[in-house]
Protein backbone atom coordinates (compact mmCIF):
# COMPACT_ATOMS: atom_id res chain seq x y z
CA UNK A 1 0.00 0.00 0.00
CA UNK A 2 1.45 3.35 -1.03
CA UNK A 3 2.32 5.69 1.79
CA UNK A 4 0.14 8.79 1.90
CA UNK A 5 1.97 11.98 0.89
CA UNK A 6 2.51 14.31 3.81
CA UNK A 7 0.34 17.41 3.48
CA UNK A 8 2.24 20.67 3.19
CA UNK A 9 1.84 23.58 5.53
CA UNK A 10 0.87 26.95 4.07
CA UNK A 11 4.48 28.16 4.38
CA UNK A 12 5.89 25.03 2.72
CA UNK A 13 3.34 25.33 -0.09
CA UNK A 14 4.29 28.96 -0.69
CA UNK A 15 7.97 28.01 -0.69
CA UNK A 16 7.33 25.45 -3.43
CA UNK A 17 5.29 27.96 -5.42
CA UNK A 18 8.09 30.51 -5.10
CA UNK A 19 10.45 27.88 -6.51
CA UNK A 20 8.33 27.68 -9.66
CA UNK A 21 8.47 31.47 -10.01
CA UNK A 22 12.24 31.42 -9.44
CA UNK A 23 12.70 29.85 -12.89
CA UNK A 24 11.92 33.30 -14.24
CA UNK A 25 12.59 35.40 -11.16
CA UNK A 26 15.67 34.35 -9.14
CA UNK A 27 14.74 34.76 -5.48
CA UNK A 28 17.02 34.94 -2.46
CA UNK A 29 15.90 34.18 1.08
CA UNK A 30 13.11 31.95 -0.22
CA UNK A 31 12.14 30.58 3.18
CA UNK A 32 11.86 34.07 4.66
CA UNK A 33 9.73 35.16 1.73
CA UNK A 34 7.43 32.20 2.24
CA UNK A 35 6.99 33.23 5.88
CA UNK A 36 6.20 36.87 5.09
CA UNK A 37 4.27 36.76 1.82
CA UNK A 38 0.63 35.72 1.77
CA UNK A 39 -0.99 33.31 -0.66
CA UNK A 40 -2.42 36.27 -2.57
CA UNK A 41 1.03 37.92 -2.72
CA UNK A 42 2.50 34.81 -4.33
CA UNK A 43 -0.41 34.59 -6.75
CA UNK A 44 0.10 38.23 -7.73
CA UNK A 45 3.80 37.60 -8.40
CA UNK A 46 2.90 34.58 -10.52
CA UNK A 47 0.45 36.74 -12.48
CA UNK A 48 3.16 39.34 -13.13
CA UNK A 49 5.56 36.62 -14.30
CA UNK A 50 2.92 35.34 -16.73
CA UNK A 51 2.36 38.89 -17.96
CA UNK A 52 6.01 39.01 -19.02
CA UNK A 53 7.20 41.75 -16.67
CA UNK A 54 10.97 42.22 -16.88
CA UNK A 55 13.12 40.14 -14.50
CA UNK A 56 14.80 43.18 -12.92
CA UNK A 57 11.46 44.88 -12.34
CA UNK A 58 10.04 41.71 -10.80
CA UNK A 59 13.08 41.32 -8.58
CA UNK A 60 12.74 44.88 -7.29
CA UNK A 61 8.98 44.55 -6.86
CA UNK A 62 9.35 41.29 -4.89
CA UNK A 63 12.00 42.85 -2.65
CA UNK A 64 9.78 45.84 -1.93
CA UNK A 65 6.72 43.68 -1.35
CA UNK A 66 8.64 41.62 1.21
CA UNK A 67 9.76 44.78 3.00
CA UNK A 68 6.22 46.16 2.97
CA UNK A 69 4.82 42.96 4.46
CA UNK A 70 7.56 42.91 7.13
CA UNK A 71 6.86 46.55 7.97
CA UNK A 72 3.10 45.95 8.02
CA UNK A 73 3.46 43.05 10.48
CA UNK A 74 5.82 45.06 12.68
CA UNK A 75 3.68 48.21 12.62
CA UNK A 76 0.17 46.74 12.79
CA UNK A 77 0.57 43.09 13.80
CA UNK A 78 -1.17 41.85 10.64
CA UNK A 79 -0.37 41.31 6.97
CA UNK A 80 -1.07 44.16 4.56
CA UNK A 81 -4.76 44.67 3.79
CA UNK A 82 -5.78 44.91 0.14
CA UNK A 83 -6.72 47.52 -0.84
CA UNK A 84 -4.57 49.53 1.55
CA UNK A 85 -6.52 52.23 3.42
CA UNK A 86 -5.27 55.78 3.12
CA UNK A 87 -4.42 55.86 6.84
CA UNK A 88 -1.96 52.96 6.40
CA UNK A 89 -0.25 54.68 3.48
CA UNK A 90 0.12 57.85 5.52
CA UNK A 91 1.53 55.79 8.42
CA UNK A 92 4.12 54.33 6.04
CA UNK A 93 5.20 57.82 4.97
CA UNK A 94 5.34 59.01 8.59
CA UNK A 95 7.48 56.02 9.61
CA UNK A 96 10.02 56.52 6.81
CA UNK A 97 10.22 60.28 6.15
CA UNK A 98 10.72 62.37 9.25
CA UNK A 99 12.72 65.27 10.66
CA UNK A 100 15.86 64.17 12.58
CA UNK A 101 15.95 67.44 14.56
CA UNK A 102 12.40 66.97 15.80
CA UNK A 103 13.23 63.35 16.70
CA UNK A 104 15.82 64.66 19.20
CA UNK A 105 13.08 66.32 21.26
CA UNK A 106 10.19 63.99 20.38
CA UNK A 107 11.14 60.27 20.51
CA UNK A 108 7.70 59.30 19.16
CA UNK A 109 8.36 61.20 15.93
CA UNK A 110 9.10 58.95 12.95
CA UNK A 111 9.30 55.16 13.08
CA UNK A 112 8.54 53.75 16.56
CA UNK A 113 11.52 52.11 18.27
CA UNK A 114 9.79 48.71 18.48
CA UNK A 115 9.04 48.69 14.74
CA UNK A 116 12.57 49.80 13.92
CA UNK A 117 14.12 47.10 16.11
CA UNK A 118 11.86 44.43 14.58
CA UNK A 119 12.89 45.35 11.03
CA UNK A 120 16.55 45.70 11.96
CA UNK A 121 16.58 42.28 13.66
CA UNK A 122 15.21 40.67 10.48
CA UNK A 123 17.79 42.41 8.30
CA UNK A 124 15.28 44.66 6.52
CA UNK A 125 16.56 47.89 8.04
CA UNK A 126 20.25 48.82 7.95
CA UNK A 127 20.38 52.59 7.55
CA UNK A 128 20.10 55.03 10.44
CA UNK A 129 17.72 57.95 10.16
CA UNK A 130 14.90 58.62 7.69
CA UNK A 131 14.81 56.78 4.37
CA UNK A 132 15.82 58.39 1.11
CA UNK A 133 12.75 60.00 -0.51
CA UNK A 134 13.48 58.09 -3.73
CA UNK A 135 13.31 54.78 -1.84
CA UNK A 136 9.98 55.67 -0.24
CA UNK A 137 8.54 56.78 -3.59
CA UNK A 138 9.73 53.59 -5.26
CA UNK A 139 8.19 51.36 -2.60
CA UNK A 140 4.91 53.25 -2.77
CA UNK A 141 4.99 52.97 -6.57
CA UNK A 142 5.50 49.20 -6.35
CA UNK A 143 2.76 48.99 -3.71
CA UNK A 144 0.54 50.83 -6.18
CA UNK A 145 1.50 48.39 -8.97
CA UNK A 146 0.52 45.46 -6.78
CA UNK A 147 -2.75 47.21 -5.95
CA UNK A 148 -3.52 47.75 -9.61
CA UNK A 149 -5.65 44.62 -9.72
CA UNK A 150 -7.09 45.11 -6.22
CA UNK A 151 -7.82 48.84 -5.89
CA UNK A 152 -6.18 51.31 -3.52
CA UNK A 153 -5.85 54.91 -2.32
CA UNK A 154 -2.55 55.81 -3.97
CA UNK A 155 -4.01 58.69 -5.97
CA UNK A 156 -5.35 60.50 -2.91
CA UNK A 157 -4.40 64.15 -2.53
CA UNK A 158 -3.67 63.61 1.18
CA UNK A 159 -0.97 61.04 0.38
CA UNK A 160 0.64 63.23 -2.30
CA UNK A 161 0.64 66.19 0.07
CA UNK A 162 2.11 64.11 2.91
CA UNK A 163 4.98 62.90 0.73
CA UNK A 164 5.71 66.40 -0.56
CA UNK A 165 5.81 67.88 2.96
CA UNK A 166 7.77 64.97 4.41
CA UNK A 167 10.46 65.18 1.71
CA UNK A 168 11.11 68.79 2.71
CA UNK A 169 11.83 67.65 6.26
CA UNK A 170 14.42 65.06 5.22
CA UNK A 171 17.85 66.70 4.85
CA UNK A 172 19.21 64.08 2.50
CA UNK A 173 20.43 64.35 -1.05
CA UNK A 174 20.27 61.51 -3.50
CA UNK A 175 23.55 59.59 -3.64
CA UNK A 176 25.11 57.63 -6.47
CA UNK A 177 24.63 53.87 -6.58
CA UNK A 178 28.43 53.74 -6.72
CA UNK A 179 30.28 56.48 -4.85
CA UNK A 180 33.02 56.53 -7.48
CA UNK A 181 32.97 55.72 -11.19
CA UNK A 182 35.16 52.89 -12.46
CA UNK A 183 36.97 54.93 -15.11
CA UNK A 184 39.83 53.71 -17.28
CA UNK A 185 42.54 54.26 -14.67
CA UNK A 186 40.54 52.48 -11.96
CA UNK A 187 39.70 49.62 -14.33
CA UNK A 188 43.41 49.17 -15.08
CA UNK A 189 44.10 48.75 -11.35
CA UNK A 190 41.31 46.17 -11.02
CA UNK A 191 42.58 44.25 -14.05
CA UNK A 192 46.10 44.24 -12.64
CA UNK A 193 44.82 42.01 -9.82
CA UNK A 194 43.72 39.44 -12.44
CA UNK A 195 47.24 38.82 -13.76
CA UNK A 196 47.48 35.02 -13.54
CA UNK A 197 45.98 32.36 -15.77
CA UNK A 198 43.91 30.85 -12.96
CA UNK A 199 40.25 30.24 -13.70
CA UNK A 200 39.16 32.90 -11.21
CA UNK A 201 41.47 35.53 -12.68
CA UNK A 202 40.44 34.63 -16.23
CA UNK A 203 36.76 34.89 -15.33
CA UNK A 204 37.03 38.15 -13.40
CA UNK A 205 39.23 39.72 -16.08
CA UNK A 206 36.65 38.81 -18.72
CA UNK A 207 33.76 40.07 -16.59
CA UNK A 208 35.41 43.42 -15.92
CA UNK A 209 36.39 43.96 -19.56
CA UNK A 210 33.09 42.83 -21.02
CA UNK A 211 30.96 44.81 -18.53
CA UNK A 212 32.93 48.01 -19.15
CA UNK A 213 33.59 47.78 -22.90
CA UNK A 214 30.02 46.78 -23.76
CA UNK A 215 28.80 50.15 -22.49
CA UNK A 216 28.79 49.56 -18.76
CA UNK A 217 26.36 46.65 -18.63
CA UNK A 218 24.26 46.18 -15.50
CA UNK A 219 25.30 43.44 -13.11
CA UNK A 220 22.13 41.48 -13.85
CA UNK A 221 22.96 41.53 -17.57
CA UNK A 222 26.50 40.30 -16.94
CA UNK A 223 25.39 37.60 -14.51
CA UNK A 224 22.64 36.48 -16.91
CA UNK A 225 24.77 36.55 -20.07
CA UNK A 226 24.47 33.33 -22.09
CA UNK A 227 26.68 31.87 -24.79
CA UNK A 228 23.72 31.93 -27.18
CA UNK A 229 23.67 35.75 -26.98
CA UNK A 230 27.15 36.01 -28.53
CA UNK A 231 27.84 36.03 -32.25
CA UNK A 232 31.23 36.33 -33.92
CA UNK A 233 31.57 39.35 -36.21
CA UNK A 234 34.13 39.97 -39.01
CA UNK A 235 37.48 41.24 -37.65
CA UNK A 236 38.04 45.00 -37.50
CA UNK A 237 41.06 46.33 -39.48
CA UNK A 238 43.72 47.94 -37.26
CA UNK A 239 46.40 50.51 -37.96
CA UNK A 240 49.26 48.02 -37.48
CA UNK A 241 47.66 45.65 -39.97
CA UNK A 242 46.61 43.02 -37.39
CA UNK A 243 42.81 42.69 -37.48
CA UNK A 244 41.02 42.92 -34.14
CA UNK A 245 38.52 40.21 -33.12
CA UNK A 246 34.92 41.41 -32.92
CA UNK A 247 31.89 40.06 -31.11
CA UNK A 248 28.23 41.07 -30.89
CA UNK A 249 26.16 40.75 -27.70
CA UNK A 250 22.42 40.44 -28.28
CA UNK A 251 20.97 41.88 -25.10
CA UNK A 252 17.37 40.66 -25.37
CA UNK A 253 15.13 42.08 -22.66
CA UNK A 254 16.82 44.60 -20.36
CA UNK A 255 15.70 47.07 -17.70
CA UNK A 256 14.75 49.64 -20.35
CA UNK A 257 13.70 47.43 -23.27
CA UNK A 258 11.00 44.85 -23.87
CA UNK A 259 13.17 42.41 -25.77
CA UNK A 260 11.03 42.72 -28.89
CA UNK A 261 13.76 44.73 -30.62
CA UNK A 262 17.22 43.17 -31.03
CA UNK A 263 19.42 45.48 -28.97
CA UNK A 264 23.04 44.75 -29.88
CA UNK A 265 26.32 46.05 -28.49
CA UNK A 266 29.76 45.22 -29.84
CA UNK A 267 33.09 44.20 -28.35
CA UNK A 268 36.38 44.67 -30.14
CA UNK A 269 39.95 43.62 -29.38
CA UNK A 270 41.10 42.90 -25.81
CA UNK A 271 37.64 42.29 -24.26
CA UNK A 272 36.93 39.66 -26.94
CA UNK A 273 40.28 37.98 -26.31
CA UNK A 274 39.66 37.97 -22.54
CA UNK A 275 36.17 36.52 -22.98
CA UNK A 276 37.38 33.81 -25.37
CA UNK A 277 40.22 32.89 -23.00
CA UNK A 278 37.75 32.39 -20.14
CA UNK A 279 35.23 30.38 -22.16
CA UNK A 280 37.99 28.16 -23.55
CA UNK A 281 39.57 27.51 -20.15
CA UNK A 282 36.17 26.87 -18.52
CA UNK A 283 34.97 24.77 -21.50
CA UNK A 284 31.83 26.87 -21.92
CA UNK A 285 30.17 26.17 -25.25
CA UNK A 286 26.59 26.86 -24.19
CA UNK A 287 24.45 28.21 -21.37
CA UNK A 288 25.63 30.76 -18.81
CA UNK A 289 28.90 32.49 -19.62
CA UNK A 290 29.95 33.65 -16.15
CA UNK A 291 29.66 30.94 -13.51
CA UNK A 292 30.76 30.18 -10.00
CA UNK A 293 34.07 28.41 -9.36
CA UNK A 294 34.28 25.81 -6.61
CA UNK A 295 36.93 25.41 -3.98
CA UNK A 296 38.85 22.89 -6.08
CA UNK A 297 38.56 24.81 -9.32
CA UNK A 298 35.36 23.18 -10.53
CA UNK A 299 33.27 25.44 -12.78
CA UNK A 300 29.59 25.39 -11.82
CA UNK A 301 26.84 24.84 -14.36
CA UNK A 302 24.81 27.64 -12.77
CA UNK A 303 25.09 31.34 -13.55
CA UNK A 304 26.56 33.75 -11.06
CA UNK A 305 24.13 35.71 -8.91
CA UNK A 306 24.08 39.45 -9.76
CA UNK A 307 25.23 40.22 -6.22
CA UNK A 308 28.35 38.11 -6.87
CA UNK A 309 29.34 40.54 -9.63
CA UNK A 310 29.14 43.36 -7.11
CA UNK A 311 31.13 41.37 -4.55
CA UNK A 312 33.82 40.59 -7.12
CA UNK A 313 34.35 44.28 -7.91
CA UNK A 314 34.65 45.17 -4.23
CA UNK A 315 37.09 42.31 -3.68
CA UNK A 316 39.24 43.37 -6.65
CA UNK A 317 39.15 46.98 -5.44
CA UNK A 318 40.47 45.89 -2.05
CA UNK A 319 43.18 43.80 -3.71
CA UNK A 320 44.18 46.86 -5.76
CA UNK A 321 44.59 48.97 -2.61
CA UNK A 322 41.39 50.94 -3.21
CA UNK A 323 38.54 51.55 -0.78
CA UNK A 324 36.02 48.76 -1.63
CA UNK A 325 33.10 50.71 -0.17
CA UNK A 326 33.53 53.38 -2.84
CA UNK A 327 33.02 51.04 -5.79
CA UNK A 328 30.21 48.80 -6.99
CA UNK A 329 29.00 47.20 -10.19
CA UNK A 330 27.11 50.36 -11.11
CA UNK A 331 30.45 52.16 -11.12
CA UNK A 332 31.26 50.36 -14.37
CA UNK A 333 28.16 51.86 -15.98
CA UNK A 334 28.81 55.40 -14.82
CA UNK A 335 32.52 54.89 -15.44
CA UNK A 336 31.99 53.98 -19.08
CA UNK A 337 30.17 57.24 -19.81
CA UNK A 338 32.64 59.25 -17.74
CA UNK A 339 35.56 57.72 -19.64
CA UNK A 340 33.80 58.35 -22.95
CA UNK A 341 33.52 62.03 -22.01
CA UNK A 342 37.16 62.15 -20.97
CA UNK A 343 38.17 60.80 -24.38
CA UNK A 344 35.98 63.21 -26.30
CA UNK A 345 33.49 60.63 -27.59
CA UNK A 346 30.16 62.34 -28.47
CA UNK A 347 27.31 61.53 -26.08
CA UNK A 348 25.02 60.01 -28.79
CA UNK A 349 27.80 57.61 -29.81
CA UNK A 350 28.44 56.61 -26.20
CA UNK A 351 24.70 56.06 -25.64
CA UNK A 352 24.57 53.71 -28.62
CA UNK A 353 26.87 51.40 -26.69
CA UNK A 354 25.51 51.99 -23.18
CA UNK A 355 21.91 51.71 -24.48
CA UNK A 356 20.70 54.51 -22.21
CA UNK A 357 17.23 55.61 -23.27
CA UNK A 358 17.30 58.85 -21.31
CA UNK A 359 19.64 61.60 -22.46
CA UNK A 360 19.13 63.29 -19.10
CA UNK A 361 20.31 60.20 -17.19
CA UNK A 362 23.28 59.56 -19.48
CA UNK A 363 24.38 63.18 -19.52
CA UNK A 364 24.37 63.34 -15.72
CA UNK A 365 27.41 61.02 -15.79
CA UNK A 366 28.81 62.42 -19.00
CA UNK A 367 28.68 66.08 -18.00
CA UNK A 368 30.27 65.58 -14.57
CA UNK A 369 33.49 64.56 -16.29
CA UNK A 370 33.82 67.84 -18.21
CA UNK A 371 32.24 70.44 -15.91
CA UNK A 372 35.26 70.79 -13.61
CA UNK A 373 37.62 71.59 -16.49
CA UNK A 374 35.09 73.39 -18.68
CA UNK A 375 34.98 77.12 -19.40
CA UNK A 376 31.87 77.63 -17.23
CA UNK A 377 33.86 76.66 -14.13
CA UNK A 378 36.75 78.99 -15.00
CA UNK A 379 35.12 82.39 -15.45
CA UNK A 380 37.49 83.93 -12.89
Amino acid sequence: MAKAKKSLTAVERRAEELDTIAAVLPLERRDELAELLTDQDVETLRHLVNQGMGDNTLRALTSDLTYLEAWGLAATGTSLPWPAPEALLLKFVAHHLWDPQRRETDPDHGMPAAVEENLRRQGFLRSVGPHAPSTVRRRLANWSTLSKWRGGAFASSALKSAIRLAVRAVPRTRGRKSAKAVTGDVLAKLLATCATESLRDLRDRAMLMVAFASGGRRRSEIAGLRREQLTVEPPIPAEDGTPLPSLAIHLGRTKTSSGEQDDVVYLTGRPVEALNAWMTAAKIDGGSVFRGIGRWGTVSRRALDPQSVNAMIKQRAEMAGLEPGEFSAHGLRSGYLTEAANRGIPLPEAMEQSRHRSVQQASSYYNNATRRSGRAARLL
